[in-house]
Order: structure tokens, then sequence, then C-alpha cells
């Protein structure tokens, strides 16, 4: 980053709860599901099944979204095998934002609510003449897929049009699209007029 950055802030992504599954309910056809915080094993002979159960939104019901289905006992890792029969919360978290799990099944995840963004900053006017330099500092709690144009909105206090006036203006330097939706950590830098 350059010299030329007075300020630095840390914007945290906080975890407020796991995504929404989004598949058909079998009783009740809505669509919105959570999970139980639970994973079933079953074994037959030396094969096993591992689900992670799910619980629907509307009438509670209970469903499978299999992890693993006739797998050899030897073909998994004995400490993954053991947090799933003790329904490790880790583990849980970790199924339940698999993005790889959710093509496979299929189903969608409904990341709205997840997430609030932290920051430590104290109001930071970006029309202040006094403005100085700012490097911001991102960090995400969960993976959640988030446009980065709806973080600056929220750790600015702006509306939509406003950032992207900004980011046409070279203000505001992101390292990707402001439509892009990110993943992981990243930086960007703001400029005063």
């Amino acid at each position: 980053m350059p010299s030329d950055v007075d300020r630095k802030a840390l914007w945290v992504v906080r975890e407020l709860g796991l995504p929404a599954i989004v598949r058909g309910c079998p009783s009740c056809r809505t669509q919105r599901h959570h999970p139980t915080g639970k994973v079933r094993v079953n074994a037959s002979g030396k094969l096993l099944d591992v689900w992670l159960l799910i619980g629907c939104d509307h009438c509670g019901r209970t469903s499978k979204v299999p992890v693993h289905e006739r797998i050899h006992v030897s073909a998994l890792n004995h400490d993954r095998l053991v947090r799933f029969e003790n329904n490790d919360p880790a583990i849980v978290r970790e199924l339940a934002m698999d993005v790889s799990l959710a093509r496979r099944t299929p189903y969608l995840l409904d990341w709205a609510g997840t997430w609030a963004l932290d920051t430590d900053l104290p109001f930071y006017d970006l029309e202040s003449p006094d403005a100085t330099p700012l490097e911001v500092v991102v960090r995400l709690e969960l993976p959640a897929p988030i446009r980065v144009v709806k973080l600056l909105m929220a750790g600015f206090h702006l509306s939509r049009s406003a950032v992207r006036r900004l980011v046409l203006a070279d203000r505001i330097q992101l390292p990707v699209s402001p439509d892009a939706r990110i993943h992981t950590d990243f930086t960007f830098l703001v400029h005063p007029l």
C-alpha cells in the first residue's frame, strides 16, 4: 500500500447466523430450511452414510442432506468421522456453508440476514476538506458472497449511487469491481477530495 495513507481502519463482517437452505419441503412445499445442529451417521457393515439434518422453517419437518453415501469406513478420516458422530458444531457450520455440497445435492444457500458489518471508524466524511487518505482492511468471519457495493454502503452510510460515483471518480480504489461478490478478506483505499 502507498505510504501516503494516514489512517487505517478495520471492517469486520460478523457472522449473525447460518445461511438458509433453500429447497422444497416434502410436507408443506415451503422452501426455507435451517440446520438442526445434528449430523446423522448410519453404518451398514463397512459402508457409511452421513447426512446433515435440516428442519423446515414452516412445518418443522426434519430432512436429510447427503454428505457421504455408501462410503467405505476406511475412506473417511477418523477424526472427521468422530466429529460427525458427536454433532460437532464446527462441522455442522462447515457443512451448512459448503457451497460445493449445495451444488452437488442440489439446493441454494440464502445468505440474507447472516452478517453485519462492524467498523472501527468513527464517522468518516468523504466530502470533508479535512479528510485524510484511508486504508480499509475488510475481514470476513464467514464465506458469505457479499457484494462489495453493499459493504461500502453499510460502512460509509451512503446510497448505492453515491458509492458508485466515488468509485468512478477513483476516490474509492477497489481491488475488484464494486458489483463483485467477495468471499475472502481484502483491502481498499479511500482518497479525500
